[in-house]
């Protein structure tokens, strides 16, 4: 078989598998599995897949991802959300719109405690939804809006896709939560702009003004006062050297323990529950590591990523041609693949083809502007159909919205993807200068 037919037989076994509901660690594995022993047989494979496991979960760099996801559960067990939405209704409140902007707001805030799309949505849907609905906004722009603004979650410092990508591509994670931080900020804004838009041009999905708004009181700035606090030591220890981003981890997993404790919302089962469902997603992110480290394998055998890389670069496509179509492949496989097994998967593929073009930048930079790109592209799959892993989460905590509706609520809000993606494409500067300023 040539190298690109059993780059087809890995892919196709790995597709048949998810069609029929395996799960995708699963069908990465079995996929590279059979990949791998095609061409190596049965011995080599077992001696990789030894010493591939220990090598991977050896990795002290790794115990950053379980702390961040730990910290974000204690986030949302221990009522901060709460807190985060009332501040932000109180600062949006009485413009039109306002309470869905609040949530946007809310979303950024938790997303910068949490580096989770899913958990950040649905989250702040708990808190935010029943507002939204009681004050006479549309279940397609609540829904929509919450869904959208989840995937700040991901966006927003700490992020876990971040760090994967920093873990596979061997670069500096405080230096791309700093190239992360303008995009985010910039998404926020953008969400913000969206629905202020949408509320005049469609009339109808939200009321004119909330006249119950009390605005900002100092019982919801002594609500926000922690989260800016844990913010500040987490992401200040972390830039001013004082500790790395994985002491930075567990300094911000404690602290929000703390928080949580003082606002009295803990309790010893909730706590329980934290370390559990951490327990519970470091698995399934580790298992899918194993998967995508196999098919990785099985692929690098084959050598069908040289001679993709020697293809593309004999067409004479434009380095930013080249991007383009990348981000593009991202879109499309964002139908079918969650975004941590995206990003496993693909990076060790796309990643030396683009380390390979000339974009007049220093290859560091490089490495962290296309990290941010495949970060803000990978939340296409997070709203858009068939799969819209954000939409589900939301919608199916809104029962009496359907889910067309949901869909219909996030096409403003993928609009507001587009722009700021060609923006972040078109000029990297916007997302490396505080990366430049910081060093």
């Amino acid at each position: 078989m040539s190298s690109f037919e059993i780059v087809g037989a890995i892919f196709g076994i790995m597709l048949v598998l998810m069609a029929v509901r395996v799960p995708i660690a699963v069908s990465m594995f079995l996929a590279g599995g059979f990949g791998y022993v095609l061409q190596t047989g049965w011995m080599p494979f077992a001696n990789f897949l030894n010493n591939q496991a220990f090598a991977r979960f050896a990795s002290y760099d790794l115990s950053v991802i379980p702390l961040f996801i730990l910290m974000g559960h204690f986030a949302t067990q221990g009522g901060i959300s709460k807190a985060l939405f009332d501040f932000a209704a109180g600062v949006m409140g009485r413009f039109k719109g306002g309470l869905a902007m609040a949530a946007v707001l809310a979303c950024a805030a938790f997303g910068a405690i949490c580096g989770s799309s899913v958990a950040t949505a649905a989250t702040i849907t708990g808190v935010a939804l029943p507002e939204m609905k009681r004050h006479g906004y549309s279940g397609r722009l609540a829904t929509g809006t919450l869904a959208a603004s989840g995937t700040l979650g991901i966006l927003i410092p700490p992020s876990v896709p971040l760090v994967i990508y920093a873990i596979l591509t061997e670069q500096n994670i405080a230096k791309l939560f700093a190239a992360a931080m303008v995009p985010g900020i910039i998404a926020m804004l953008g969400y913000m702009a969206a629905i202020a838009i949408y509320v005049r041009l469609v009339p109808g999905h939200a009321p004119e003004v909330n006249d119950e708004s009390s605005g900002v009181t100092l019982a919801s700035i002594k609500g926000v006062a922690p989260i800016m606090a844990i913010f500040v030591i987490v992401f200040g220890g972390i830039y001013t050297g004082m500790f790395t981003p994985t002491e930075g981890a567990a300094v911000g997993a404690a602290s929000t323990f703390v928080a949580s404790l003082f606002k009295g919302e803990i309790t010893w089962a909730k706590f329980k529950q934290c370390f559990y469902a951490t327990a519970d997603s470091s698995a399934m992110i580790f298992l899918i590591f194993i998967g995508a480290d196999l098919m990785n394998g099985a692929l690098a055998l084959s050598q069908a990523s040289t001679q993709l890389s020697a293809l593309i670069l004999n067409l004479g496509w434009t380095p930013l041609c080249v991007i383009a179509g990348i981000l593009v492949f991202y879109v499309l496989l964002g139908a079918v693949m969650d975004e941590l097994s995206m990003i496993l998967l693909t990076i060790p593929i796309f990643f030396p083809i683009v380390m390979g073009l000339d974009f007049g930048m220093p290859k560091e930079s490089v490495a962290i502007w296309f990290g941010i790109l495949v970060l803000m592209v990978v939340e296409f799959g997070l709203l858009a159909p068939p799969v819209g892993l954000n939409v589900y989460v939301v919608n199916g905590m809104a029962k009496d919205v359907p889910i067309a509706e949901s869909y219909r609520g996030v096409m403003p809000f993928l609009v507001s993807d587009t722009v700021r993606t060609l923006l972040i494409l078109f000029f990297p500067g916007v997302c490396l200068w505080l990366v430049a300023l910081i060093t």
